[in-house]
């Protein structure tokens, strides 16, 4: 079993497994030499050769424990015929949404779209390099898939003033949406993904009223599909409010937090397997306020089921020098 597993499954303690969001990517100058070959995003991650090898790159200059596959939660919508385009120094332009068009979709063609990413895992998880190691699959969870769906782009800027108005589009895209993250999934299982994590990436931008229609609902029944599956599940709301109400209700293997929470309050509170949690920004400072702030979330849940990560996803501008020091640092522990 792999320490990952040992952490999720068996509940142990004595362990520090840990993977970083993102971690193949922007940061390493081996990613940034095929991204500039490579203008198109969606084209990169459709390419099996290169999201191979961009995932497997980490994994040969530091001891992570996991491989995250190099995709997107956006190969969703692409996959249902809603053209997605990443724009630089901007994010991801999506078309309109055409729900006729969605409706129609059959799931062989869905599949037929985007099969490279179910091609890429199979090539990472066959690799020697991941001997003990877990692959990790992933989806974003209704919620932010919906609002890109229905948004076009990022809601960083703001949601579209009538984003809620069209219940009828938002009830249909919502079942569209669910049906198909099942097929996405299950693909991904059975290509050799052994955990899945859902990202909901902008569970806070709603009120507590509209959380149980539009993320307690969809996720549990996504968590219960994974989970049915014989694979452990780690979900990652965002910004939720309320992590302890979220995992009673949803149920979880895993919960990942961001870096906006106290540690030590989730600690107190929740009782199943944690992940993350560090603020990204640290490992722009120095080594010994890195060693420090890593040491402080080891120290928090040395008694608790935990797999290091950070709160949100490894930036850009990151020094694999210190990546590299952030998990000898973890590993020493």
């Amino acid at each position: 079993m792999t320490p990952i597993n040992e952490v999720i499954i068996n509940k142990k303690t004595n362990l520090n497994p840990i993977w970083i969001m993102r971690q193949a990517g922007r940061y390493l100058p081996e990613f940034r030499e095929i991204r500039s070959k490579n203008t198109d995003f969606i084209k990169l991650c459709l390419n099996p050769i290169l999201s191979t090898e961009i995932t497997l790159q980490p994994l040969k200059r530091f001891d992570f424990d996991a491989a995250i596959i190099f995709s997107d939660i956006l190969m969703l919508p692409y996959g249902l015929n809603q053209n997605v385009e990443f724009k630089k120094n901007y994010g991801p332009i999506l078309d309109k949404l055409d729900l006729d068009k969605i409706s129609e979709m059959k799931e062989t063609d869905f599949i037929e779209r985007i099969k490279q990413v179910y091609e890429a895992i199979k090539n990472v998880s066959d690799n020697n390099i991941l001997k003990g190691k877990n692959t990790i699959g992933f989806v974003g969870a209704p919620w932010t898939i919906l609002v890109y769906m229905i948004n076009q782009q990022s809601p960083k800027n703001q949601l579209k003033k009538n984003f809620f108005d069209n219940k009828n589009l938002i009830n249909n895209v919502l079942t569209i949406i669910e049906k198909f993250l099942k097929i996405h999934i299950k693909n991904q299982v059975d290509n050799g993904a052994n955990i899945i994590q859902i990202f909901d990436s902008w569970a806070g931008l709603l009120e507590d009223k509209d959380l149980p229609y539009f993320i307690y609902n969809p996720t549990i029944k996504l968590v219960k599909f994974v989970q049915s599956l014989n694979v452990p599940v780690i979900c990652f709301p965002r910004n939720i409010k309320d992590y302890k109400k979220y995992c009673d209700l949803i149920k979880p293997d895993a919960i990942c937090i961001d870096y906006e929470i106290d540690p030590e309050k989730i600690e107190k509170e929740i009782n199943i397997p944690v992940q993350g949690g560090m603020d990204p920004k640290i490992l722009l400072t120095d080594k010994e306020t890195l060693k420090k702030e890593a040491k402080r979330y080891l120290d928090i849940f040395k008694d608790h089921p935990y797999i290091f990560n950070l709160g949100h996803g490894v930036l850009p501008e990151t020094d694999p020098s210190m990546m590299d020091y952030l998990v000898k640092t973890v590993k020493d522990y």
